[in-house]
């Protein structure tokens, strides 16, 4: 039984991989399978770590973006990719696997396409309620596809699609809040914010927190994942914003935060701040109230969609970045946090709009086409 999994080399095509072939690997040592073997081509690892401890062989592919602005590279990415392309088709060949996952991205095209070509199944999943092209492109010919959002089912064939909901990683599931504040070395009594920036950070938003910051330090403590490559500036700049402020210690950034502070965040959390990608699903998962705030020129402004097909479900508030001005920031936290039946509105709509499952019910599905095209 061999398995490759692809896709654009982003945390929201990694970690669902990740979550789905832990699963799989659940599934075939309860049902007494074949071990799997289980392969990652991507332009790169993105986590080395993870694939080790996961027994997954990584392949780096070539691959160029497509920008949607002209660009000199857009021009030298066409042979980036035909020759990613080329390659993946002699070691898509060399594995000759029973089935391709996607999760899409410009990463996943060269090895879809060998798949393609070589006649393997196809199986994709669309994490975004807006498909990008990578999937779109594939999902006229995969043999099954599985979406996040129920408003991406009409970008696909109706008998080959489900609406599953995203895969999230099991240890991501389940927040931790006994002791969650004093982890953070936080007064209980005093209400949390947990700034979720992703692995890059978003500095659109590390400047609006920075912006408020002494107004937000005076009622409430901070938790701001910012991104390895801000985590020296938003430290220099904290530091000099708050020099004299007596509450500058309810502030604590971080370049990154592993599974366990993750939990531990999401758990000591009154509200959550992030941006629309998949981290919206982590968001629903624990059943917090949250500011969603979308990147404008997403690709097929998939976030903004996003994020309002998440407050539609009665979960969110949206603030787009042309509106992201420090009073409006600063008045929609306290609007939020100050008044609890908003709070619990928007934490039971996030309850109900997460689809608990989503991991086993596609590595179900993955399993079922690869049992049916061999002898095992």
């Amino acid at each position: 039984m061999k398995i490759i999994f692809t896709g654009g080399g982003t945390g929201g095509h990694f970690y669902p991989i990740i979550a789905i072939a832990q699963t799989i690997q659940k599934i075939a040592r309860d049902k007494k399978l074949i071990t799997p073997e289980m392969y990652f081509f991507a332009p790169s690892p993105y986590n080395q770590g993870l694939l080790y401890d996961n027994n997954i062989k990584y392949k780096k592919v070539s691959a160029g973006k497509v920008r949607r602005y002209f660009s000199i590279l857009n021009f030298f990415d066409l042979f980036k990719t035909g020759w990613g392309a080329l390659g993946a088709l002699f070691d898509v060949f060399d594995v000759y696997p029973d089935i391709v996952f996607s999760k899409g991205g410009y990463g996943s095209f060269p090895t879809v396409l060998a798949a393609r070509l070589l006649g393997i199944p196809v199986f994709i999943h669309e994490s975004d309620s807006v498909p990008g092209k990578a999937n779109k492109w594939a999902g006229k010919f995969a043999d099954r596809i599985a979406v996040s959002y129920k408003e991406a089912l009409p970008f696909f064939k109706e008998n080959k699609t489900i609406h599953t909901g995203q895969p999230v990683l099991d240890e991501r599931l389940t927040t931790i809040t006994n002791s969650a504040t004093e982890f953070f070395g936080f007064d209980q009594t005093i209400p949390t914010i947990f700034i979720m920036g992703g692995s890059q950070g978003a500095e659109f938003i590390n400047n609006a927190i920075l912006d408020i910051l002494p107004s937000l330090v005076k009622d409430f403590q901070i938790i701001h994942q910012v991104g390895q490559a801000n985590i020296e500036v938003m430290k220099e700049s904290a530091a000099a914003i708050l020099l004299e402020n007596p509450h500058k210690l309810r502030y604590k950034p971080f370049s990154y935060l592993n599974g366990l502070e993750m939990r531990m965040a999401a758990g000591a959390a009154n509200l959550i701040i992030s941006r629309a990608g998949s981290t919206i699903f982590e968001i629903a998962s624990w059943a917090k109230p949250s500011i969603i705030i979308p990147i404008t020129n997403s690709n097929g402004n998939h976030q903004i969609k996003n994020a309002f097909a998440y407050a539609k479900a009665g979960a969110c508030s949206v603030i787009q970045e042309e509106n992201l001005k420090p009073n409006i920031l600063l008045t929609e936290i306290k609007r939020i946090i100050e008044n609890k039946e908003i709070s619990e509105k928007m934490a039971e709509g996030a309850k109900n709009f997460f689809k608990p499952g989503a991991t086993e019910l596609i590595a179900r599905e993955l399993l079922s086409i690869v049992l049916s095209h061999e002898n095992i």
